[in-house]
């Protein structure tokens, strides 16, 4: 763990702090651009987002564990439950790190639109 954290550190410091803020909200702004094509809107109102950790609201109707479950078995995708009252309610999809670029924001988008039987628009 002590490892992986001074990897991190020293990846941020190469990317620069303003920078690695830029790519983060870019990302972010994306997949909200993403979700909404396929009807998926986020809990958190625009002013208060944090672009690193995304609360998407489970259409009605849906079982958001089978669809969790479906993007891990189907496509490797692990994004997580909501929590205390938001269980059942939420998605918590996470942009942090290396993993905040527009191919992984595609791929959880394209993933969601197959388990929820929505095509992008």
């Amino acid at each position: 763990m002590l490892y992986a954290l001074h990897e991190a550190l020293l990846m941020f410091k190469e990317e620069g702090r303003d920078a690695a803020y830029a790519r983060h909200r870019e990302n972010h702004l994306l997949l909200v651009a993403g979700l909404a094509t396929i009807g998926l809107d986020l809990l958190v109102a625009e002013s208060a987002r944090l672009p690193q950790l995304n609360a998407v609201k489970v259409p009605e109707g849906v079982d958001e564990a089978v669809v969790r479950k479906r993007l891990l078995t189907d496509f490797n995708i692990e994004i997580g439950a909501g929590l205390g009252e938001l269980t059942g309610k939420i998605w918590r999809i996470g942009l942090m790190g290396a993993g905040s670029n527009p191919e992984s924001v595609d791929r959880v988008v394209q993933a969601l639109g197959v388990c929820l039987d929505r095509k992008a628009a």
